[in-house]
């Protein structure tokens, strides 16, 4: 929005602005804020940046845990959901006694991956299109005791409240796809959401109800570059979330927060150019797929299983990753088969529009890791000349659904579990590596984070089924 500081403060006055809103993603990709009055928006906050303790949201050690942030001025924004007038800004992490860029900060290795893709001489840019699916509660409560465990969920949307009267307009289970009211009772929310968010400056593609019938939706936005894409996810998650709580509902972006019920992913559809133009297009190749593009699918199937850890890094992901909910738990790729890793869409065979979409990751990823991951996978194929085909990993445009457990077993799968992914990633990193995009420390504290954090308490837990399969053994 903004070049020079200039720019930004004369907009500041003229519009009355009374606060600033600073903020930034933590390591795991939760974003958190400060605020300031407007009247402390000057040359030296610019200059100096304002302290935070990095060691709370997984940036740093306790022991050195001081750093700055920086507004980044071309990300301003006004903030619809403040009674006070706001400007808020995506920052920049830097080191507290240095001021230098912070290695580990995520918007940084985002930045790094797009200055390595340059340095390739492969691409200049690369245009990222993620989908973003998420669920419309309206109530949520869960409990975590050593002898009580429970969550509820309530839509006003599910068939399960048919049998307490009402409308009579219920969704059915998986038939919630472009349904249209009265069945869908959330497109004025819906709608609210784009209109915020393009005046926020982010463009909306469209918006509709998605296959869950208990409330959910998605939205997709036009193509755009890789910080850009990481920080309009970040902006539609605080959008959605902002703009349900006003209405007295709830979003989340869990993977699969009803059991038999379609799962939220995050799609992440994707292209390189060189000169402006689409280096993944052949007319004459599969899918308008040009070997370069070809290679780059290679990449992201052959470090696949690492990925995962970046891409999918919960429990939960794994409960949406699993057969019969055209969820991508096999390594191929293939011309527009929902259940592939790697989807070409047949509507995208022009110069322009040519590209492939990775289809495991959701939304608990830390989207600016998970950007700068699958690109630097994509890259690795495309310098090691890697061929799919050659590796078995299609292309298939079966429904792999149908085939029997021999044949299907010929397909290299994807990790079935947490764990899975965090060991494929501990035994093949290198490729992330390239370019001091990411650090070795770093991603050894990430697979430790989730492991002891994550994967082992849920692991270690009683579930509540398993009471109702052996209380009685």
């Amino acid at each position: 929005m903004f070049a020079t500081f200039d720019q930004a403060k004369r907009y500041m006055d003229e519009n009355e602005i009374m606060m600033v809103d600073f903020k930034f993603a933590d390591l795991y990709g939760r974003w958190h804020h400060l605020s300031v009055p407007a009247s402390q928006f000057n040359e030296e906050l610019m200059e100096n940046g304002i302290g935070f303790d990095g060691s709370s949201v997984g940036l740093k050690s306790v022991k050195a845990g001081d750093m700055v942030l920086v507004p980044d001025l071309t990300t301003a924004m006004r903030d619809p959901y403040w009674e006070a007038p706001t400007i808020s800004f995506i920052c920049i992490t830097l080191e507290a006694d240095t001021h230098a860029i912070f290695t580990n900060d995520p918007r940084n290795i985002a930045i790094r991956a797009e200055e390595y893709l340059r340095s390739t001489g492969i691409a200049d840019e690369s245009r990222w299109g993620p989908e973003f699916e998420f669920y419309v509660f309206d109530s949520v409560s869960y409990e975590d005791g050593v002898n009580r465990s429970s969550y509820r969920i309530d839509c006003r949307e599910a068939d399960w409240n048919s049998a307490e009267g009402g409308h009579g307009h219920y969704i059915p289970r998986h038939g919630g796809y472009h349904a249209i009211p009265p069945k869908d009772q959330l497109f004025n929310l819906r709608t609210e959401m784009c209109l915020r968010l393009e005046s926020m400056g982010v463009p909306v593609k469209y918006h509709h109800h998605e296959v869950g019938g208990p409330g959910q939706s998605e939205i997709e936005t036009p193509m755009m570059g890789l910080v850009q894409a990481g920080d309009a996810t970040m902006i539609i998650k605080y959008v959605t979330k902002m703009a349900a709580h006003a209405q007295g509902q709830t979003v989340t972006f869990m993977p699969k927060p009803l059991y038999g019920e379609a799962g939220s992913g995050m799609h992440f559809h994707q292209h390189l150019f060189k000169g402006g133009k689409n280096v993944f297009y052949d007319p004459k190749g599969y899918g308008c797929m040009s070997k370069t593009a070809l290679s780059y699918i290679g990449g992201l199937l052959m470090h696949g299983p690492a990925l995962l850890a970046l891409t999918n890094p919960s429990t939960n992901s794994f409960s949406r990753l699993v057969p019969g909910y055209e969820a991508p738990v096999n390594a191929f790729f293939s011309l527009g088969n929902r259940s592939a890793a790697v989807r070409i869409p047949k509507y995208a065979n022009q110069p322009d529009t040519a590209r492939m979409e990775f289809r495991p990751p959701d939304a608990t990823c830390n989207v600016y890791m998970a950007l700068a991951a699958q690109l630097l996978a994509g890259l690795d194929g495309i310098q090691k000349q890697v061929d799919p085909t050659e590796l078995g990993f299609g292309p298939i445009d079966d429904n792999v659904f149908n085939w029997s457990a021999e044949k299907l077993a010929t397909i290299k799968a994807l990790p079935s579990s947490l764990n899975e992914a965090l060991i494929a990633l501990e035994e093949d990193h290198d490729f992330l590596l390239a370019g001091d995009v990411f650090s070795k420390d770093m991603l050894l504290r990430w697979v430790d984070y989730k492991r002891t954090q994550e994967y082992y308490p849920v692991r270690n837990r009683p579930h509540p089924y398993e009471m109702k399969l052996y209380f009685d053994v």
